[in-house]
């Protein structure tokens, strides 16, 4: 069984320095593949660097609603030349995060519509990050499928309406260890009938999100605990999970551009 991981934060303090180890681990499981997060300016240059360190791994690069406020276009500038380079398959994670605010919803919208001009430019798929801004961020989804944009929600936890109005608008769905959680997990959990094994990606979002269904092992989530997601997803499915992995590395390979 194959798998790609579309979302790991190898900048964040749980996975710094242990890019080998986790890569070794998550060969052994399976992951053939793997895409580093960019979330800001300087974890971009981080994702990309590894990246190039490591023929298994490839990087998205874009920032992240959280530090939307700092997006200038001196940023948008440094963010074209890591668009430009192939081992960069992704704009993002971008999107927009009414939860926590750490920047004014008006400058998100401003980051985010630069980094969908950057994905329609580039022709490189959106790397998406929704989290309580449904509606805005839908919008804004809208006009830019309208325009060409395609991509995947990152890390999707909402509900069936919301899963379907998306899949309507050419996005695919990335399924993290949240849909292993039964008391937080249950919308998506429900929401798995209406995606179909056609357009759904698998991610860890290493190290968040671990797996409920992983047992006891290390503290935080890595690559090589994909398969759990994967197991958790089939499920609920009624498939087995290899047909589950299947598709979602066909699928990913596909979305991304990812060698065979």
């Amino acid at each position: 069984m194959s798998l790609i991981d579309i979302g790991v934060n190898f900048h964040a303090s749980q996975l710094k320095g242990a890019g080998t180890e986790l890569l070794a681990r998550a060969a052994d499981a399976g992951v053939t593949h793997i895409l580093a997060t960019g979330t800001s300016l300087s974890s971009s240059r981080s994702a990309l660097e590894f990246a190039r360190r490591h023929p298994r791994v490839w990087a998205t690069a874009g920032v992240h609603p959280h530090t939307a406020k700092e997006y200038t276009a001196a940023t948008g500038e440094a963010l074209a030349a890591l668009w430009a380079d192939e081992r960069v398959v992704a704009v993002g994670e971008c999107g927009l995060d009414y939860n926590r605010m750490f920047s004014p919803m008006a400058e998100q919208r401003s980051a985010f519509e630069a980094q969908i001009q950057a994905s329609l430019t580039t022709g490189k798929p959106l790397f998406l990050h929704c989290r309580d801004a449904f509606d805005d961020f839908h919008a804004m989804l809208r006009e830019a499928a309208g325009a060409g944009a395609h991509g995947v929600v990152h890390c999707f936890t909402d509900g069936a309406e919301e899963a379907e109005a998306f899949l309507a608008l050419g996005f695919d769905i990335g399924i993290t260890g949240w849909v292993t959680d039964l008391t937080r997990g249950t919308a998506l959990r429900e929401a798995m009938r209406v995606i179909p094994l056609e357009r759904l990606h698998l991610e860890t979002d290493a190290p968040y999100l671990r797996p409920r269904n992983a047992g006891k092992t290390r503290p935080y989530n890595e690559p090589a605990l994909l398969p759990f997601v994967a197991q958790a997803v089939a499920e609920l499915k009624g498939v087995d999970a290899a047909a589950v992995a299947a598709h979602a590395t066909a699928n990913s390979k596909r979305l991304f551009g990812l060698p065979g």
